[in-house]
């Protein structure tokens, strides 16, 4: 008989499904009281009511819920949290829950398995420590051996998925013959149960990262395959899909291996899927081939490094996309006429799977699909079906990346005046799609769009567009973004890249912006995200104009700041969470679009204005720095103060006083990463604004940003800035940055042996750009201290040399390291150039080595500007020394 208390347990669980709000949330409450007061016990208890098979089914799937969220948390930091509470629970007590959830495998009656999740969150924690170490031998036993239930082989089976996908790969990896085993074993042709075929796939689906051993053994990898294969042909749609998902995953993992399989068996299984009537079946099948597609492009690039550097490609590409063009293409234009009418934007649906496969395609053969292309979007760009224009549009849309553009201008240029009359069409679908297919020529191949015969009925179809459903308007937003970008290009390339007097859309550059501006203020701007485009467009208006548009500039500044100082004063009136949310949003866009026309007022008129956007900024700052506001808000005010000191200088002086406590309150918000990292980047705008006249507030700032660097708890990504900064303030403050240089240097030099796990690839990138970031710090401290005027060695330069010594042991380290990155050897060789002209012919015996050698021959053939000119300078000024101590 069921302890007594357990009875009140198994009510209260019961009542976790009532209808009732009060009862649902007194059981909810008991049973957070439950876990908060002795929480091993209300475990021990949870486990039994799901061991035992007389409990009714509500109960247990209940207590296997209330389990599996006392062991795993979808945030990562709790989840860990609760892995290692897990962990110290009792030995008995973990020995105990095991056993009874294990022996709950298969008993239950309802889908999916409670005890299945729980045992894979327990053997999550505990299989990384070396701890259950016979648990995959009896999940394996469980499916293999001959008297197991269905229901006990599906459980198992989705208990083995649930594993491989939350562990990392190499826990297992030693035991991926076991786990394979018994995945087959539940995927054979023979196993009757669908059920236990769908748990099994799925377990597959989940477990081909740590299969590669098994992959690169030949047999295996045709065993597996053919399993695969068989499963794609069940008559059962869920198995179909799982299996069609594993074919999509296989070839991202194991492109290599597929020769074999593409011609007999790969090709035909995931065609026929892409013509299939069932959706998630055809939605496997192009996703198959756009995974195709994306392998090769990587397999393309790597294949154009290799010819550069003269040695062939690790692997290479076997150009399947090519191969298959001719059956993919027309199987694909047929699913593009499949639309409905009144889509949800956010369903995936095989049209818009089709429409992204077109465009990997394009990218992937470029010039040989056009051919393909082409002839169906002239049979039906004015069929008088809609949903056939529709995709003709799409398609011819669809392939402009990736083709030559050169041959493509004149096809394009031929298609503008059906675009322009599509732009009309009865069709909401086609008009949408017209917009965005004009915003793809716009951006990819600008020429066709600016030419003289296009751009005016090009302009009228755009701006009438404005006014039309949010969604189309959207579209047009961002043509107008694009459009902005390219006619400013090409008047700045007949300048030599400086701002042009004028361009081609200079006459109508007003009534443009005017017209975004009514867009941001239309009623139904709120839909398809039209609100943000038009601001989006705007910005790019303003960003990319010419000289003789600035009066237009100049008003939409004071638009901006009108509008912002209205939206300020709405605060009082904000009521509802929803109101909030579009508050914030509305301050956001404002804010950048500030930060636009900001960069484009000149230096004369940015003081005229400087008074009012900082009075608005202080109060966004002031109303968003409360509890349950928004840190978003605080980071594109930031973002705009730092624009301000970009365009005032040192005139920015006038503000500190009353900034100050708003940028110590940034950086102090270690809790929101993206407000202090933007906090620290503003410390560094404001020192190169400022100059030395930042001296005053350098105490302040220095303790905060050091406290920041010593807090565990800080976000790893906030760290490498806040030491480029310390860059920034030797430069602004020059020999006043003495009295902090031994406790900065003391901080760079421990950075500097920053050790990593060089097979994370995330890791690698930030340990370059922490590597960066001290040379950075190393430079603007030599800069500083040897001073604008000095020729010669000063006094307070001389204090950095007895560390030049480290910093050329972190030169030469870097310069031995087969992973640095461009960035990397461009701060180094700017370092190396300022203390050869700081120290002299002292520096030659340091610098004047092999790795540093050759880091600067691989700084002078970089394609970065900035690399090339400062690895040409230290490699000119490490000859000079050299010289001198000869002619000496």
């Amino acid at each position: 008989m069921v302890p007594e208390p357990n009875i009140q347990l198994i009510q209260i669980l019961e009542k976790t499904v009532s209808s009732e709000k009060n009862e649902l949330e007194a059981a909810q409450n008991y049973l957070e009281q439950a876990a908060r007061g002795n929480l091993v016990e209300f475990i021990r208890a949870l486990s039994d009511i799901l061991a035992h098979g007389a409990n009714s089914p509500v109960a247990r799937m209940a207590a296997g819920l209330q389990l599996k969220n006392c062991l795993t948390s979808k945030d990562t930091d709790v989840k860990l949290e609760y892995q290692q509470r897990w962990l110290s629970f009792p030995h008995d007590l973990r020995t105990y829950v095991k056993k009874n959830i294990l022996a709950a495998l298969g008993t239950e009656t309802i889908r999916p398995s409670s005890a299945a999740q729980c045992v894979a969150y327990m053997a999550v924690a505990e299989l990384p420590v070396s701890q259950w170490p016979e648990l995959i031998s009896v999940l394996v036993a469980n499916v293999t051996a001959a008297n197991s239930t269905e229901m006990v082989r599906e459980a198992t089976l989705e208990t083995i998925g649930y594993i491989c996908q939350d562990i990392d790969a190499e826990v297992l990896a030693t035991q991926s013959n076991e786990i394979l085993t018994a995945i087959v074993h539940g995927m054979k042709r023979e196993e009757p149960s669908n059920h236990v075929r769908l748990a099994a796939t799925t377990a597959l689906l989940n477990s081909l990262e740590f299969t590669k051993a098994n992959f690169d053994k030949e047999s295996e990898r045709h065993f597996i395959m053919q399993v695969v294969c068989e499963a794609t042909q069940s008559p059962d749609t869920k198995v179909r899909v799982a299996a069609l998902q594993c074919l999509v995953k296989i070839m991202s993992l194991y492109y290599q291996y597929m020769e074999h399989y593409m011609g007999p068996a790969l090709f035909a299984i995931t065609l026929e899927a892409m013509r299939s009537e069932i959706d998630e079946i055809a939605l496997q099948g192009i996703e198959f081939w756009s995974n195709v597609c994306d392998e090769e492009v990587d397999l393309a690039i790597e294949a154009s490094e290799a010819a550069e550097m003269g040695r062939p490609p690790e692997h290479t590409s076997k150009f399947y996309a090519k191969g298959a063009l001719q059956y993919l293409v027309p199987v694909l234009m047929q699913t593009l006429t499949k639309q409905e009418e009144y889509d949800d934007e956010d369903d995936w649906n095989p049209c818009k799977a089709a429409g992204v496969c077109l465009m990997l395609l394009a990218n992937c053969c470029e010039d040989v699909i056009v051919p393909h292309v082409l002839p169906f979007v002239k049979e039906n760009i004015e069929n008088p079906d809609w949903r056939f224009r529709d995709a003709a549009v799409m398609a011819f849309g669809s392939i402009l990346e990736g083709p030559d553009a050169v041959q493509l201008k004149p096809i394009v240029e031929q298609a503008m005046p059906f675009l322009f009359k599509l732009m009309h069409d009865t069709s909401v679908n086609v008009r949408d799609t017209a917009a965005w297919t004009i915003g793809r020529v716009c951006e990819i191949i600008p020429d066709a769009a600016v030419a003289p015969p296009n751009l005016q009925p090009l302009l009228q179809a755009l701006v009438t567009g404005l006014t039309a459903e949010p969604r189309v308007a959207s579209n047009v937003c961002w043509a107008f973004s694009s459009l902005a970008e390219a006619a400013y290009e090409t008047a700045s390339q007949a300048t030599d890249g400086n701002e042009p007097d004028s361009y081609c859309l200079s006459e109508y550059f007003e009534p443009i912006v005017q017209k975004l501006l009514e867009t941001t203020d239309r009623p139904d701007a709120a839909q398809a995200n039209l609100r943000a485009a038009a601001y989006e467009a705007l910005m790019e208006m303003v960003k990319n104009s010419p000289k003789d548009c600035y009066i237009t500039v100049q008003k939409t500044t004071m638009v901006i700041l009108e509008r912002l100082q209205q939206v300020l004063n709405m605060e009082s009136h904000v009521s509802s969470h929803s109101d909030r949310v579009q508050y914030n949003d509305l301050q956001s866009l404002l804010c950048a679009t500030l930060q636009s026309v900001l960069r484009k007022v000149t230096p004369e008129d940015a003081p005229k204005i400087s008074d009012p956007i900082m009075a608005a900024l202080l109060q966004m700052f002031n109303s968003s720095a409360g509890p349950n506001r928004a840190g978003g808000v605080q980071e594109d005010a930031l973002m705009a103060v730092a624009t301000l000191t970009e365009v005032l200088g040192e005139g920015f002086i006038k503000y500190m006083e009353a900034f100050r406590p708003y940028l110590i309150m940034g950086l102090r918000n270690h809790a929101e990463t993206t407000i202090c990292q933007a906090s620290v980047g503003l410390v560094g705008d404001i020192c190169r604004a400022l100059g030395a006249k930042i001296l005053p507030f350098c105490d302040s700032i220095m303790s905060l940003l050091l406290e920041t660097l010593g807090n565990n708890e800080v976000d790893r990504k906030v760290k490498p800035q806040i030491l480029a900064v310390f860059g920034d303030m030797a430069l602004a403050i020059g020999p006043e940055f003495k009295k902090y240089l031994e406790l900065v240097i003391g901080m760079l030099h421990q950075a500097s042996q920053a050790q990593v796990n060089r097979n994370d690839f995330d890791i690698m990138d930030y340990l370059n750009e922490l590597r960066e970031c001290c040379l950075e710090a190393y430079t603007g401290i030599v800069q500083g201290l040897k001073g604008e005027d000095k020729e010669t060695i000063g006094n307070d330069v001389q204090l950095i040399l007895p560390h030049v010594p480290h910093m050329i042991n972190f030169i030469t380290t870097i310069a031995r390291d087969r992973e640095k990155s461009d960035g990397t050897i461009s701060a180094a060789a700017g370092l190396i150039g300022d203390l050869c002209s700081a120290f002299g012919h002292q520096l030659l015996p340091f610098v004047d080595t092999e790795p540093i050698t050759d880091m600067l021959t691989i700084g002078r053939r970089s394609k970065t500007g900035k690399t090339k000119t400062l690895s040409n300078w230290a490699t000119k000024e490490i000859r000079r020394l050299k010289a001198t101590v000869t002619s000496s």
